[in-house]
């Protein structure tokens, strides 16, 4: 007899419309949504929010507290915080995206080969990312840094490598976990071959994980990159970041403490609100996360 083809089941994800509207349903998704989406129209609108130069010292304003000419006052060099802060939001995203977009794309692609053919491959890939994953991310960063030199470009490579573990097990085990289920035996019963099952059933049920992975380590790398730039090892000047402001406030805490309370705040408000739109996220990919 014929062998009858049987269809294969996939897992159906939300699409994109359908996943905004959910996140903007839920409370915390909705929360983590207005205040990214404020920090990229601070980010992208820089030019116009910022009221001087980031650059422009003035001597005679040095150390003055939040006023209606200088909303979060004035650092020791007379520059005003408020306008470095608007654009070292730019720098923030841009270092955040470019090194999880690096993280991303390196992790997605060994923890596929890992996870979906398996043998002497995995164990080498798994090894290498077990050695990476063992050193301290910030300190594996600074010392790459240390090695390729402190710049901006050196800083997002730096966060992106100490990344690619976490993706990479993130997809590893969402692959084997996929690869385990009827509708993958369903597919090797049928004639299909490895490669058809990969991309056409394997890589899409992957994706919800993968999502949820990178807009959590947004916010890490945001995070990382502040600290970087906090011990010296980050963005240099006249690039302004959160981190180094902090870093330059620390003489200035008693006297002008509004140097470090509106940085830190900041980065407060970033990092919370990639968080809990990515919890936010997952529980709409993965509803039975919620039972």
């Amino acid at each position: 007899m014929k062998k009858t083809r049987q269809p294969v089941k996939q897992r159906p994800l939300p699409g994109n419309e359908s996943t905004l509207r959910l996140l903007w349903q839920d409370p915390m998704g909705r929360a983590g949504m207005i205040g990214i989406g404020l920090i990229i129209i601070m980010a992208v609108f820089a030019p116009w929010i910022a009221r001087y130069d980031v650059a422009q010292m003035h001597a005679r304003n040095r150390l003055q507290g939040p006023s209606a000419q200088f909303w979060f006052g004035t650092d020791n060099f007379g520059r005003d915080v408020f306008s470095r802060i608007v654009y070292g939001a730019r720098v923030s995203l841009v270092v955040g995206i470019v090194a999880v977009g690096i993280a991303a794309g390196f992790g997605y692609l060994l923890g596929m080969i890992a996870g979906f053919f398996e043998g002497k491959t995995e164990t080498v890939i798994m090894m290498v990312m077990d050695i990476i994953f063992a050193f301290p991310s910030i300190l594996l960063a600074l010392f790459i840094v240390a090695a390729l030199g402190t710049s901006i470009v050196n800083t997002m490579i730096a966060i992106g490598i100490v990344n690619i573990p976490v993706f990479c097990r993130t997809v590893r085990a969402s692959v084997k976990t996929v690869k385990s289920t009827d509708y993958i035996a369903n597919a090797r019963s049928i004639g299909l071959k490895r490669m058809s099952i990969l991309f056409r059933h394997v890589t899409p049920n992957v994706m919800a994980p993968f999502t949820v992975q990178a807009t959590l380590a947004l916010s890490g790398a945001i995070l990382t990159e502040a600290s970087m730039s906090f011990l010296g090892l980050g963005i240099q000047p006249p690039n302004p970041s959160w981190g180094s402001m902090l870093s330059d406030a620390r003489k200035y805490m008693e006297q002008a403490p509004w140097l470090v309370i509106f940085p830190a705040l900041f980065i407060i408000i970033t990092i919370l609100s990639f968080n809990i739109l990515g919890d936010a996220l997952r529980d709409v990919l993965d509803p039975k996360l919620k039972l």
